[in-house]
């Protein structure tokens, strides 16, 4: 009997569902109730049950862990909560450590290059390193991330945060600053990969035989966001793939043996949101699972 479980504390890209400053479809459907609200992309690993490591700490990481009966305190200053490991730089993966500041420990694992990144800016300090511990992980090379479950880092194809831009954008960028994750333990070989601009051979090669994948599932279509008349980035721009199309995930994921895909980092627009949308049946029909707040999977 595997004790691996992952439990989806947010599933929307930045922004969430609805986001504060948007008027969209979506959006307004959410706020009416008439589609689930979700919170921003984070996903808690545990491989005994017991112990759980988060990845990315989302600006919604205190009303996620409230709203996580497995993550609740169990003493007065005791957490089931072993550490937080980053994929990226960007706000809505890295804002919610502020909230993680309340003399907390755990153990912050990164990149060298997501590591310089937080460094730079002084808030982060406000962690105080007397509880918090920032472990550097090497791409490629298994790290411990809490018992029984190790945690390998690798690059996949992406761009530096939003606010660190400057000049020519380049959105295929691989190094240390955009990175998929290689869960192993209980029993279970997952992967996490909420940000990836494209789908090269040897990532799918990586991911064939896996039993979960939680994927970037950003946007359906590249021009999503131009043609609701919200922005002029497509999803290429961002450096996310889009769902549909013949260079979208969903066609890139075909032929694979995965046991289970799940697509999580959905944009506010994103039609698949909508539990009757043509769309989402598509991407159902197709295999995919539709992340939403609050599911957990046993693989």
């Amino acid at each position: 009997m595997t004790h691996f479980r992952a439990h989806i504390l947010g599933a929307a890209a930045g922004g969430g569902l609805p986001q504060w400053n948007c008027g969209c479809e979506n959006c307004n459907l959410a706020r009416r109730g008439a589609i689930p609200p979700q919170t921003q992309s984070s996903v808690a690993f545990t491989a005994n049950g017991t112990d759980w490591a988060i990845l990315n700490a989302s600006p919604d990481i205190g009303a996620q862990l409230a709203a996580t009966p497995s993550l609740h305190p169990t003493g007065l200053r005791d957490l089931p909560l072993v550490s937080v490991l980053l994929t990226n730089g960007d706000i809505d993966h890295v804002a919610g450590l502020l909230t993680l500041r309340e003399k907390q420990p755990f153990t912050l694992h990164a990149t060298a290059g997501i590591h310089e990144v937080l460094g730079r800016n002084p808030i982060f300090s406000a962690l105080d390193p007397e509880h918090v511990t920032r472990s550097t992980v090497a791409l490629d090379r298994p790290a411990q991330i809490a018992p029984g479950l190790t945690a390998t880092l690798f690059a996949v194809p992406g761009k530096v945060p939003l606010y660190l831009e400057e000049g020519e954008v380049k959105t295929d960028l691989l190094g240390d600053q955009t990175v998929g994750v290689h869960l192993s333990g209980g029993g279970c070989e997952a992967f996490y990969i909420p940000g990836c601009a494209s789908f090269p051979d040897d990532l799918r090669d990586r991911l064939d035989g896996a039993d979960l994948v939680f994927f970037d599932g950003t946007l359906w279509r590249d021009d999503e966001m131009v043609r609701a008349g919200l922005g002029q980035k497509t999803g290429k721009r961002m450096g996310h793939m889009s769902m549909s199309g013949p260079d979208g995930s969903i066609a890139a994921f075909e032929g694979l043996d995965i046991g289970r895909r799940v697509f999580v980092h959905m944009n506010n627009t994103n039609p698949v949101l909508r539990p009757e949308s043509d769309e989402r049946a598509a991407a159902q029909a197709a295999g995919w699972t539709i992340g939403q707040d609050g599911m957990e999977i046993i693989p």
